[in-house]
């Protein structure tokens, strides 16, 4: 079978699709067909950083949507189409391959609503941004503000706050990007960090690295996903995402009920992958880059 790996750290050029042996489902794990997979900027941090403490040679990936080709687990059956979340960096279980053995924890039905291409764009963004909002514990009528409100987790969250009756902000890094923001359901959206409201919001989710704490209201929450330090707020906390198959399943019932949209800026077959990571480390994109395998 296929898999994209690297032989070590740098450019999309480390990139290789090359054969490695199949894998075998062992007790408690689903062999999946993988279908498609997404770009993440995990993605293109591990494979350029030696910091990231991947040893290369490595199979990169943490998102799967594709279809059950074995395994015995209770729940699932051969022929049913499903999407994961594999925690690549700290398990060194990569999912861009076309085949792929995953715990069953992992693993949730796929939404009946959209393609498994389009269900590939939720694993690692959609429970990133379930699980800071969790840790958020904002109540309906609050007010949040999201950084990156167009991008893959921040549209996301912007979409989840919102259907919890949360009231969303956000801030966007262009003048193009207003629109879409709106379409995802924030109410002000503002293109530059100097427009922000002072001392106004009861809590802020940081997806772009970005220090808003200026625009949370004293005592609110704050809460990180990015890389960049966290502001000299109280109570400031960085949110790091986990395997979590449950929240994949709420996220799958959201889509379902037509509460939660997919966006798609890009597909390409897995023979691209070079130029997929070149396009998507370029930026300014308004939806996920899929892999096609």
């Amino acid at each position: 079978m296929r898999a994209v790996q690297i032989d070590a750290h740098g450019g999309p050029e480390r990139l290789t699709v090359r054969e490695v042996p199949e894998p075998k489902a062992v007790e408690g794990e689903l062999l999946v067909r993988t279908v498609a997979s997404t770009l993440n900027p995990v993605d293109w941090k591990t494979r350029a950083w030696e910091s990231v403490g991947i040893e290369p040679p490595a199979t990169l990936g943490w998102d799967s949507a594709g279809v059950v080709v074995g395994g015995a687990v209770d729940g699932f059956a051969v022929g049913d189409r499903v999407f994961a979340m594999s925690a690549q960096v700290a398990t060194g279980l990569g999912t861009w391959a076309e085949l792929v053995s995953l715990p069953a924890r992992l693993v949730a039905h796929a939404p009946a609503t959209l393609t498994l291409p389009e269900a590939a764009t939720l694993p690692l963004a959609g429970v990133t941004a379930v699980q800071a909002l969790e840790k958020l514990r904002l109540k309906e009528g609050q007010r949040l503000l999201v950084t990156g409100g167009v991008g893959a987790v921040g549209g996301l969250a912007i979409q989840l706050a919102r259907h919890a009756g949360i009231v969303v902000d956000t801030l966007v890094s262009r003048a193009e990007h207003v629109a879409e923001a709106r379409a995802l359901g924030a109410e002000l959206v503002i293109d530059r960090p100097v427009n922000l409201p002072h001392d106004s919001y009861d809590g802020a989710l940081d997806t772009a690295g970005v220090d808003v704490s200026a625009a949370v209201a004293p005592g609110g929450a704050y809460v990180s996903v990015s890389d960049e330090p966290l502001p000299d707020l109280p109570g400031a906390a960085k949110s790091y995402v986990q395997e979590d198959n449950q929240a994949l399943a709420r996220l799958a019932a959201l889509v379902d009920a037509g509460e939660l949209r997919t966006r798609v800026a890009a597909y390409h077959p897995v023979d691209e992958v070079r130029l997929a990571h070149e396009r998507f480390e370029a930026g300014g994109l308004l939806g996920k880059v899929v892999l096609l395998f």
